[in-house]
């Protein structure tokens, strides 16, 4: 594994620490273990999804939280009363585990779901009207003129 000084980026750039700051975490969390294993599917311009494979894990073992543009979802299984289990052969991992995910600005999750072992959330890209392209009246000699802002939809 090879590390990636980013102190050049840092002394030519002005506000974008925290972009810098999350490429640096989103390095740092990859050397970590893959548990659980997850996809993250686009499924329209502004919509996402993620899917956790957390198999054994009931809804009362999960918990998804957002909070600063970091969306974590960690799981705590409750220790079994009863008998120890003996395994012959033991495939699900069933452990703890805790896992983040950087949100871009806008994006607000809408809803999280358990089924079929998936844990299933669902995020939107919400822009608000201050963010969004608008037109500004230019004032001079000749009177005012109307300047168009983009008309494609803001990222």
């Amino acid at each position: 594994m090879r590390t990636i000084d980013y102190t050049p980026l840092y002394r030519t750039i002005v506000g974008f620490d925290r972009l810098a700051n999350m490429i640096d975490s989103a390095a740092k969390q990859e050397t970590g273990n893959g548990y659980p294993p997850y996809n993250i599917e686009q499924l329209s311009e502004h919509e996402y999804v993620i899917e956790l494979a957390v198999a054994g894990f009931g809804d009362n073992d999960l918990d998804v939280q957002v909070q600063e543009n970091v969306l974590t979802v960690a799981g705590k299984r409750e220790s079994d009363d009863g008998e120890p289990r003996q395994f012959i052969h033991r495939g699900i991992a069933e452990r703890s585990f805790e896992r983040r995910f950087h949100l871009a600005d806008h994006i607000q999750v809408r809803d999280a779901r358990l089924e079929n072992g998936l844990l299933v959330i669902r995020l939107e890209r919400e822009i608000p009207e201050a963010k969004k392209p608008r037109q500004i009246a230019i004032n001079g000699k000749s009177g005012a003129k109307l300047i168009s802002g983009s008309k494609t939809k803001a990222a």
